[in-house]
């Protein structure tokens, strides 16, 4: 995101990293689609992959220099009875269309700006302009607005498009799926006993610090506290309460703030001390004191819910850092400078994947279950590429926004799986 997850957002342009973006730089093990068997044989998972001849075409059409990352193929056909073929929750008892239209409107938004014509002036695949992916939104949106479910979109889908599926980290169309959020913290616009750990506006000096720029750890110190001693002086922008907040705010790249006289405001991306992200969580695997296998973001939390005081260890060791602007109450941000949507907006290397566009994403995505228990499910879903991250890079990855609070965090938290991405676009 923009706010958005600052993903250490940006080094020239954005680069951030969002929790379950940990997950993956941890090097945890994934759980694959291949394992969750559809039925009957011909329903299973194996006929999302690109198809063998169209890779071999890949291959045979590019040089090793110049190989395609995204592959034409003709909609998936719908097995009698698959329903994780079809965005059901689109016709469902609380129609999700209302968020969807909305994506599509802050999409079509987007590639009518300069920012837009200039992404696509050079855009790696030829077929993919601006014009169409602009009137493939538009006759998407009539589609939607006009059908009573989701066989039914999918059937009009089958007839007047065609996917290009990105080749994904094997060239055979696997993507690994994490996914983000924003959180939501308490925290105070004036320092108090409670109330103890900033985050900072961006320096207006910042372009002309020495190079490299001071770490995390010459910013703000081992306790996180000493910014005011230094460059960050009268910098501070809210305080938080934990000192872990203030940085999980960093990695996400924004926050909702609930301050204490019951408003709320929001914090965003504004820039960052250009180093690159280094996961905590790995650092503690490396130290012994977690094992890899099985790692996630709610393990490492609940590590230093037991040990904080090892907060002032493992922080520092991540040399990057993240300044904030405030932009009250307005909601987080893709990379592409619109707003993002829960569950309808996704984030890829945007070196290679065609802005604000629509995409169909299929992969196990976790759920709260009547009971209040997680659960997986394999999913498709109809999104809008809105966003970017600096650990979200090549074919094969898919950052997932999930919205904001608790529920989406925990939910985000254990988001890891491998699953395909598809661009649609008019035939």
């Amino acid at each position: 995101m923009k706010n958005t997850l600052a993903r250490l957002r940006k080094f020239n342009k954005v680069i951030w990293i969002s929790l379950p973006v940990v997950l993956s730089i941890l090097l945890i093990r994934m759980q694959s689609l291949a394992h969750q068997e559809l039925s009957p044989p011909e329903c299973r998972v194996k006929k999302w992959d690109i198809p063998v001849s169209l890779t071999a075409e890949n291959q045979n059409a590019f040089t090793q220099k110049q190989k395609a990352v995204l592959i034409q193929r003709l909609p998936v056909t719908c097995c009698q009875g698959d329903t994780s073929c079809l965005d059901e929750v689109l016709y469902g008892e609380i129609p999700d269309k209302k968020a969807l239209v909305s994506a599509i409107a802050h999409s079509l938004q987007y590639l009518q700006t300069a920012n837009a014509v200039a992404a696509y002036q050079n855009y790696q695949v030829a077929e993919i302009k601006r014009d169409r992916v602009f009137k493939s939104l538009k006759r998407f949106r009539e589609l939607l607005l006009k059908t009573n479910s989701a066989i039914e979109l999918h059937q009009a889908i089958e007839r007047e498009f065609v996917l290009y599926q990105s080749v994904g980290k094997d060239n055979k169309g696997s993507v690994l799926f994490t996914a983000y959020y924003e959180p939501l913290y308490a925290a105070s616009r004036v320092p108090t006993p409670e109330y103890r750990y900033p985050v900072y506006r961006l320096p207006p000096d910042l372009n002309s610090w020495s190079k490299p720029h001071p770490t995390r750890l010459e910013l703000e110190g081992v306790d996180g506290l000493q910014g005011a001693k230094g460059k960050l002086r009268g910098l501070e922008l809210f305080w938080f309460r934990d000192r872990l907040e203030p940085y999980l705010a960093q990695i996400e790249g924004s926050a909702r703030l609930q301050l204490p006289n019951g408003t709320q405001t929001t914090i965003g991306y504004a820039g960052n001390n250009a180093y690159n992200y280094k996961s905590i969580g790995r650092e503690l695997v490396n130290d012994g004191k977690l094992p890899l296998e099985g790692i996630n973001m709610p393990i490492i939390l609940n590590y230093f819910q037991k040990h904080p005081q090892e907060l002032n260890i493992y922080i520092p060791r991540d040399r990057s850092f993240v300044f904030f602007q405030e932009n009250h109450g307005e909601p987080a941000q893709g990379s592409i400078n619109v707003p993002l949507t829960a569950e309808r907006s996704i984030a890829t290397d945007k070196s290679l994947m065609p802005p604000g566009a629509l995409a169909l994403i299929r992969t196990s995505i976790p759920f709260v279950n009547p009971t209040g228990k997680m659960e997986e499910r394999i999913v498709s879903r109809y999104v809008l590429d809105q966003d970017t991250g600096g650990a979200i890079k090549g074919a094969g990855r898919v950052d997932y926004f999930l919205g904001t609070g608790k529920l989406a965090g925990d939910r985000a938290g254990i988001t890891v799986s491998n699953g395909q991405l598809f661009y649609l676009l008019l035939k």
